[in-house]
C-alpha cells in the first residue's frame, strides 16, 4: 500500500490518509466575495483527500490580490461557506480553511480606490507583485500592483482582530479549523522579512519583534479556536512576491520553534521555487526537522513517487497537492488503483465558469460528482 493512504492523527481529528487538497485560488466568487454552489461542488468532489486545505479568504475589506477570491467577513460569506463544509462533510471529507491577508501584493482598483497595508510601505519592487484580476472580456490577468502605505501601530492590531474574527467566522461557518496564511509574500510574511519589515515599534526591529506579527495573531486565533486545530503555512525561501528575507534560514528556525510551543496542528511548508526549477525541500525539511516536532505538511511540485518516499521515510507526515488537484478529483482513488494522473486544461485555474473547475471526470466511471 502507498504510504500516502495510510491514516494520521491529527491531534484528535482522524485522517484517512496523508493526501492533502493543498489552498489554491481559483477565482470564483463573484458576488461580493460569497461562496457559491459551484464551489461546494469543486470542494464535494475533492473529498476522499485525507484534508482539503481551502482557497485563501480574505480575513479583511484591506486584502485583495486577487479579484473574485472569496471572504470569511460578512453573514453572506459565512453562509455561503457553511454550504461548502456541510456538502464536504456529508461526503466523508475533513476541512480547514486558509486565513488571508495580501497586505503591500494588492491594488487600489481592487480595493475601493484605497492603497494597500503593509508593514513599512515599501514599493521598490511593485513590477514583482503577483496582483491578478478578471478583465471585461472575461481573462483573468496580472495586473500592476499600487504604492501601499505603512500601517500604523492601531491598524496593526486591527489586521490581528481580523484574522482572530476570521477564525472564529470559520468555525462558525463548520470548518474543522484554520491555517494562517504565513507564507507567499502575504501580509504575515511581510512583517517576518527584515526587507519589507522596517518599522521601530513592537512589530518591527529584532527577529522576536517582527515575528510578533505571526505570534500576535495566533494568540488571538487561540482564544476562539484551539490552537491545536491551526495550522500555518510558510514558505522560507519563496522569490514569489519578492520578500527577500536576508536570513531566511535564521528567520524559520526561530519561526519553527515558536510554532512548535504554540502547539500549532500543521506546519505547513511550502517550495514556491520548485515550481521554478529552483526546489528548496531538502533544505526545507532539514531545518524544520531540526526545530518543529509536531506534524509537517510538505507542499511544491511533489510527485506521487516522491511522496511516497518523504512519508515512508519519515521527512514529512502530510503532503499537500495542488495542480494535481485540479484535474483529478479523486486522487486519492487514483494513487490506490495506480491509475494515470489527469493533465490539468490550460484555461480555468483563475475566474470562469464550470470549464477547468469542476467538470474533469473521475477515473472509476467518467462520471462526475
Amino acid at each position: 500500500m502507498s504510504p500516502l493512504l495510510s491514516a494520521h492523527d491529527l491531534h484528535g481529528l482522524r485522517l484517512p490518509n496523508r493526501v492533502v487538497m493543498a489552498p489554491m485560488t481559483r477565482s470564483r466568487a463573484p458576488q461580493r466575495g460569497r461562496p457559491t454552489d459551484m464551489m461546494a461542488q469543486y470542494y464535494a468532489q475533492r473529498a476522499s483527500a485525507g484534508l482539503i486545505i481551502t482557497e485563501a479568504s480574505n480575513v479583511s475589506s484591506a486584502s485583495a490580490a486577487f479579484e473574485l477570491t472569496p471572504g470569511i467577513i460578512t453573514a453572506e460569506q459565512i453562509a455561503g461557506w457553511r454550504n461548502i463544509t456541510g456538502r464536504v462533510h456529508d461526503a466523508g471529507g475533513r476541512i480547514f480553511m486558509q486565513l488571508w491577508h495580501g497586505g503591500r501584493v494588492g491594488s487600489f482598483a481592487l480595493l475601493d480606490g484605497d492603497a494597500p497595508l503593509s508593514p513599512s510601505g515599501l514599493n521598490d519592487d511593485l513590477e514583482q507583485l503577483q496582483v491578478w484580476a478578471q478583465l471585461q472580456n472575461g481573462q483573468y490577468t496580472k495586473i500592476h500592483a499600487t504604492p501601499s502605505r505603512a500601517m500604523s501601530t492601531d491598524e496593526v492590531k486591527l489586521a490581528i482582530a481580523e484574522f482572530k474574527q476570521g477564525a472564529a467566522n470559520a468555525i462558525e461557518a463548520g470548518f474543522d479549523g484554520v491555517e494562517v496564511h504565513a507564507a507567499n509574500g502575504y501580509l504575515p510574511h511581510q512583517f517576518l522579512s527584515s526587507t519589507t519589515n522596517r518599522r521601530d515599534d513592537r512589530y518591527g526591529g529584532s527577529l522576536a519583534n517582527r515575528a510578533n506579527f505571526l505570534r500576535d495573531t495566533l494568540t488571538e486565533i487561540g482564544s476562539v479556536v484551539p490552537l491545536d486545530r491551526v495550522g500555518v503555512r510558510i514558505s522560507p525561501y519563496a522569490h514569489y512576491n519578492n520578500v527577500r528575507d536576508a536570513d531566511p534560514d535564521g528567520t524559520y528556525d526561530y519561526v519553527g520553534k515558536m510554532l512548535g510551543e504554540f502547539g500549532v496542528a500543521y506546519l505547513h511548508a511550502a517550495d514556491t521555487n520548485g515550481w521554478s526549477g529552483a526546489p528548496d525541500l531538502p533544505r526545507i525539511i532539514e531545518r524544520m526537522r531540526k526545530v518543529f516536532s509536531g506534524t509537517l505538511m510538505l507542499n511544491g511540485g511533489i510527485s506521487i513517487d516522491q511522496a511516497d518516499a518523504l512519508i515512508r521515510d519519515g521527512e514529512a507526515d502530510l503532503v499537500a497537492f495542488a495542480r494535481a488537484y485540479i484535474a483529478n478529483p479523486d486522487l486519492v482513488e487514483r494513487i490506490a488503483t495506480h491509475a494515470p494522473l489527469a493533465t490539468p486544461k490550460p484555461v480555468g485555474w483563475y475566474g470562469g465558469d464550470h470549464s477547468g473547475y469542476i467538470d474533469y471526470p473521475f477515473h472509476s466511471s467518467g462520471a462526475q460528482a
